[in-house]
């Protein structure tokens, strides 16, 4: 079978009047990361100040940048060593090497020492044809790690800038190979990982070159610099959204071993990257999900979340496993049995997100709930019974928006079974339905529905529609009605949406039609 697994045909566990249209939506934002500022900032694209080879000297520390030295100077300074650098390589007298050393460092230091470094200066001056040449195989390594170092730089600027790298990529991908020092190889790879992260354009001319596979296997040694560095480009490189390059790198032997492996036993650093390629494969693949699942991931990834403070390593593993959940509930299942009430346990690992101070972690969280809850029923009653629905509860009241949705999602789940067959209408657990709503969540649902967000609004509409259908005695109208429900519902009367409209007047006109509290 062709593994194409894509983040819109799956990861939809029940059909239920609530859904798990959160799990979806998730899956489709995390092969999209990168769009989002910070990602984009923090995770696509890496400037290089400090050298691979661990060499400080001349690297910029943070008191030492021109952050307000004028740009037109630096811009002068720039194209001058880019002219020096052309004249060191027509040079071919005695010393000739050291000359094209001492110009690559130079236009490297100037690369590496302001916020906004000037690269398009040296881009116009000639700089690209001029690394190329010094990246040519049976150069000093030197001369290759200054190069590389140059382009790594060059690479992280503006989108037409790292477009500028593209005569470069053939040797920058042939330096990853085994001939090549740790140092070179590791600065080469950095430089692909700021080209693969610009979008998938670039991407793609980058598998076409053939860079997955030896980027690939320089995540097999237990060399953390280096470790680290290829896995980030990696991540970079199979990101998506296509899931070709997940595809393809579930092919390499060894890989899955190694990912296991450096999840497991490697520093929190390392494994930050190693997270993120989980997170791309359990979104991306569906050979490569299943794998990872049978060698024990979600252990690895639970054991993670319960050791570590670090948020920069809790998120990719708390998305990871979020993915992991929708693909195998049944082995959350086997998790959530096994470590029940315990700190360790997922629930209890998922409580100390949610009362964390860090407003993705809530959000992350919520969604990993979300999926669990629209599992099978002992998912549920498992949730239900611990300290997790206070924190929800509180959340969908007092939290932005953004979390509150996702706390929707979670609690609409726990209210209903899996819709077997045709049924259009979900069994509902009403023992979790009473209890949630007397914790005070219907005025929340109510907001919801009064957001102009649709997707929101629906989810209000239908958890009203639980409680207008499931809450004992007839009570529920009286319970919407005393929310402003009725009102709530009533501004969908003309709405442009038509399901909304359909639902929301079907709603009033089945509970509160002309019949409505004549029996008092």
């Amino acid at each position: 079978m062709a593994d194409d697994g894509t983040a819109s045909n799956r990861r939809d566990p029940i059909k239920s009047s609530v859904g798990n249209v959160a799990g979806q939506r998730r899956r489709q934002q995390a092969v999209t990361v990168a769009k989002e500022r910070r990602e984009l900032l923090v995770r696509a694209k890496r400037l290089c100040r400090v050298g691979t080879n661990g060499d400080v000297e001349d690297a910029c520390v943070e008191n030492e940048m021109m952050i307000d030295e004028e740009q037109p100077i630096l811009e002068a300074q720039a194209s001058k060593a880019v002219e020096e650098l052309k004249s060191a390589v027509q040079y071919q007298e005695k010393g000739a090497m050291q000359k094209r050393v001492i110009a690559l460092r130079e236009l490297r230091r100037l690369l590496s020492k302001s916020e906004f470094p000037p690269v398009e200066a040296a881009l116009s001056a000639g700089a690209i044809p001029l690394l190329v040449q010094c990246l040519s195989f049976g150069s000093p390594d030197e001369q290759l790690l200054e190069s590389a170092w140059c382009l790594t730089n060059i690479a992280a600027g503006k989108p037409e800038e790292t477009k500028a790298l593209l005569p470069a990529l053939p040797l920058l991908i042939a330096h990853l190979g085994e001939k090549s020092s740790a140092p070179v190889a590791e600065q080469c790879a950095w430089a692909i990982g700021n080209v693969a992260g610009e979008g998938e354009d670039l991407r793609n001319v980058l598998l076409s070159q053939g860079a997955l596979l030896p980027l690939a296997r320089m995540i097999f040694p237990d060399k953390g610099s280096t470790v680290r560095t290829a896995a980030w480009a990696l991540s970079n490189l199979i990101k998506g959204p296509e899931p070709k390059a997940a595809a393809q790198l579930v092919k390499v032997d060894g890989i899955m071993d190694a990912i296991l492996r450096h999840l497991k036993k490697t520093d929190e650093v390392t494994a930050i990257e190693i997270a993120w390629i989980i997170v791309y494969l359990s979104a991306l693949s569906d050979i490569a999900t299943s794998m990872l699942l049978k060698g024990g991931i979600l252990q690895l990834l639970l054991e993670r979340l319960a050791t570590s403070k670090s948020l920069q390593l809790l998120i990719p593993v708390l998305r990871s496993v979020g993915n992991f959940v929708a693909v195998d509930p049944k082995a959350i299942l086997t998790i959530l049995i096994r470590e029940q009430n315990t700190e360790e346990s997922i629930v209890g690992v998922l409580a100390k997100c949610l009362r964390s101070e860090h407003r993705v972690l809530k959000k992350e969280a919520a969604w990993v709930l979300s999926n669990i809850a629209a599992g099978s029923i002992e998912h549920k009653r498992m949730i239900h019974s611990t300290e997790v629905m206070s924190l929800l509860l509180r959340l969908l009241s007092t939290s932005p928006f953004d979390i509150r949705k996702e706390v929707a999602y979670v609690l609409g789940n726990l209210c209903v079974e899996s819709a077997e067959g045709g049924d259009t209408k979900p069994r509902i657990i009403q023992e979790h339905l009473v209890s949630i709503v007397r914790g005070g969540c219907l005025p929340g649902f109510i907001e919801l529905v009064r957001s102009p967000d649709i997707e929101a609004a629906r989810l209000g509409l239908q958890f009203i529609e639980l409680v207008l259908r499931g809450i004992p005695n007839g009570e529920g109208p009286k319970l919407v009605e005393g929310e402003d429900g009725i009102d709530a519902m009533e501004r969908f009367q003309f709405h442009e949406n038509e399901e909304l409209r359909v639902m929301a007047n079907s709603l009033v006109d089945k509970y509160f039609g002309e019949n409505y509290g004549i029996d008092e």
